[in-house]
């Protein structure tokens, strides 16, 4: 083993606007050991870049989250950012994980594919109906996993604009300070809390009322659990969809004959968006660092315990020593363990109606309109933790 006495260089190296890779991630892979990196504020830390170490520290139960370090964990932000349900200590994640677990059952989730496909034509139709180029992240992108989400947890969806301007501050990565973003974040409880009583009240037949039948008649989680459960959900369950319908939309129309592969190959669609999880580098840092409790040998170099680790999943998923061809787009690749949802402990709850979100939007769209094409500029989010655009023009 090794102990690499290596200046921090800085980080992250994504560009924010866009898709691309940052080369620099290619070299940090082909360096031996690890690299260490200084984000702008907090302790530098240690990056992981390949596949198998990436697997490695994500499913090892040594590494736990920065919850249990009072350490200035690495960070984008001068505030602190809450993790929810992911910065809990490993007992209380496993306790909380399970409740939630019951309610994405692959049969529940499965019921869902009949409405989400109907959601979906629904809403290509009324873009059909307008005359001229439609923008298809607020027409399409945004509206179908919001809807979904909504029913599935209990929000109403007449607050979707009111929530998505809180999640957009809440995993904004700077532009706020930390007023701001405890503001935003209270008023975001402040909401939940308030809906939670009204559940209370009067009870539905969704996950919402599920959790707090635990919380009420089981006593297995506490009330300030509940409310930051129901926000992680609420968050995880539309920010990440709705930048992936539109990146996968981009990806596939700006890389030549791809859009026309997918769609005079509709039976590929599964694979193909297994392909695009893969493709595309999501996350635009390594955030949510991990911290061993005690010392650990990753990429053959010595992490001492309390020391912070980073997850370059989007780097990892481009590893040449996992994939062949890793930097193509190969829509019907098999065997295609990709680290998009994660792994181990915290892989991705809501895995399965991502998957089924993703490819109904996907399928909808190649079935109705195969002949997408960009209509015009392209406006890229900036200073987000989810890369995507903000509007993406299409017309067919």
């Amino acid at each position: 083993m090794t102990i690499l006495p290596t200046t921090p260089i800085t980080f992250p190296f994504d560009e924010e606007v866009g898709l691309a890779l940052s080369e620099s991630y290619a070299e940090a892979r082909d360096t031996p050991g690890l690299v260490r990196v200084q984000m702008p504020y907090g302790r530098p830390a240690w990056l992981v870049t390949r596949y198998a170490d990436a697997r490695f520290v994500l499913g090892d139960r040594r590494f736990v989250p920065a919850t249990a370090n009072p350490d200035d964990e690495p960070r984008m932000a001068e505030y602190h950012r809450s993790g929810g349900i992911l910065m809990t200590s490993p007992a209380d994640h496993a306790r909380l994980r399970t409740l939630v677990a019951k309610a994405f059952t692959m049969r529940r989730v499965e019921r869902l594919r009949p409405r989400v496909a109907e959601l979906s034509r629904e809403l290509i139709a009324a873009m059909r109906r307008n005359d001229g180029p439609a923008e298809l992240v607020a027409d399409y992108a945004l509206p179908l996993p919001v809807a979904v989400i909504c029913e599935f947890l209990g929000v109403p969806v007449e607050d979707r604009e009111r929530f998505r301007a809180w999640t957009e501050a809440v995993t904004a990565l700077g532009g706020l300070s930390a007023e701001e973003y405890e503001q935003n974040f209270a008023e975001l409880r402040a909401y939940m809390a308030g809906l939670i009583e009204d559940h209370r009240a009067t009870p539905r037949d969704d996950l919402m009322t599920a959790l707090i039948e635990a919380r009420d008649v089981g006593d297995q989680l506490n009330e300030h659990e509940l409310v930051e459960l129901c926000i992680s959900i609420l968050v995880a369950g539309h920010d990440t969809s709705v930048s992936q319908i539109a990146n996968f939309v981009y990806v596939l129309l700006t890389r030549p004959g791809a859009w026309e592969r997918l769609c005079a190959n509709p039976e590929s669609l599964p694979a193909a968006v297994e392909e695009l999880m893969r493709f595309i580098p999501l996350i635009a840092t390594a955030s949510f660092p991990r911290y061993p409790t005690e010392d650990v040998e990753i990429g053959d170099v010595l992490v001492r315990t309390g020391e912070p680790v980073l997850v370059a999943v989007g780097a990892a998923n481009r590893d040449g020593l996992r994939f062949d061809g890793p930097d193509d787009l190969v829509l019907d690749r098999e065997a295609n363990s990709h680290l998009g949802f994660g792994h181990g402990a915290h892989h991705c709850l809501g895995a399965a109606l991502a998957r089924l979100e993703l490819q109904e939007a996907l399928g909808a769209l190649v079935h109705e309109l195969p002949g997408l094409y960009l209509a015009g500029d392209v406006r890229w989010k900036s200073e987000m933790l989810i890369r995507g655009p903000g509007a993406l023009p299409v017309a067919w």
